[in-house]
């Protein structure tokens, strides 16, 4: 079995790290997904996507909020910020947006940048470990590591893997856990979710806020990150 031509691993044990670290999952916040071991947390939303002629131009989730009158903030939620279920999947603002932010996957073009900007904060980029959740590829049989929400299929190899398709087109399903070696950090997109985080030094979090075309807020291993967490705008219909 092969993830973007790469041998899935037989011994997962290298990520037996963040399995052992994890907090429980009831409720599911940061620490359920993420170690809480690191110095730092940021949260890194999914862009929503405008259809511009044979382009997809990305769409931040503060313009979304403000055209519907809702507050930008570190815990926001989609249905929230649009103020509808609906918005989650089937409709559309054709004024902004056209598509949803992708669920459980990182755009391709997003963790491009942000394995550009987490490049400079390891000293093993080239030894890299990337996992797949088993529900992505339900048909696969290989040992798994339990972490970051669900079961995953682990590969090995340099960092811009993070920003390659792991299952077989037309699908597209990047990387849902990656980490480097040494452990200076650690990224993790959970599949029910529209937004990644990262754990990291202080350093490496402060960058991956400042970078362009990464919209991220700092994060809390104790954050909620249920779709129907945000604490600040209305419920949505």
């Amino acid at each position: 079995m092969q993830l973007a031509g790469r041998p899935v691993e037989e011994d997962v044990s290298a990520g037996s790290w963040i399995t052992e670290a994890l907090l429980p999952a009831d409720p599911p916040t940061v620490g359920s997904l993420l170690p809480p071991v690191f110095a730092a947390y940021a949260r890194v939303l999914h862009p929503a996507i405008r259809y511009e002629g044979n382009d997809d131009v990305e769409v931040p989730w503060h313009a979304v909020a403000a055209l519907n009158g809702r507050a930008a903030h570190r815990l926001m939620q989609w249905p929230a910020v649009t103020g509808a279920w609906d918005y989650v999947a089937a409709d559309d603002q054709p004024e902004l947006w056209n598509d949803a932010p992708a669920e459980g996957h990182l755009p391709a073009p997003v963790a491009a940048r942000l394995a550009v900007v987490l490049a400079a904060h390891t000293t093993t980029p080239e030894g890299c470990w990337f996992g797949l959740a088993v529900a992505a590829l339900p048909d696969g049989t290989a040992p798994t590591l339990a972490a970051g929400g669900g079961t995953h299929f682990l590969v090995h190899g340099p960092l811009d893997v993070a920003a390659a398709n792991l299952v077989p087109e037309p699908a597209e399903q990047g990387a849902s856990l990656w980490w480097p070696a040494d452990r200076a950090w650690c990224v993790v997109t959970d599949l029910d979710l529209m937004s990644t985080y990262v754990g990291g030094s202080a350093a490496a979090v402060a960058d991956v806020l400042a970078a362009a075309g990464i919209e991220a807020y700092p994060a809390a291993p104790d954050d909620p990150v249920r779709p129907d967490s945000d604490p600040v705008n209305p419920p949505p219909d």
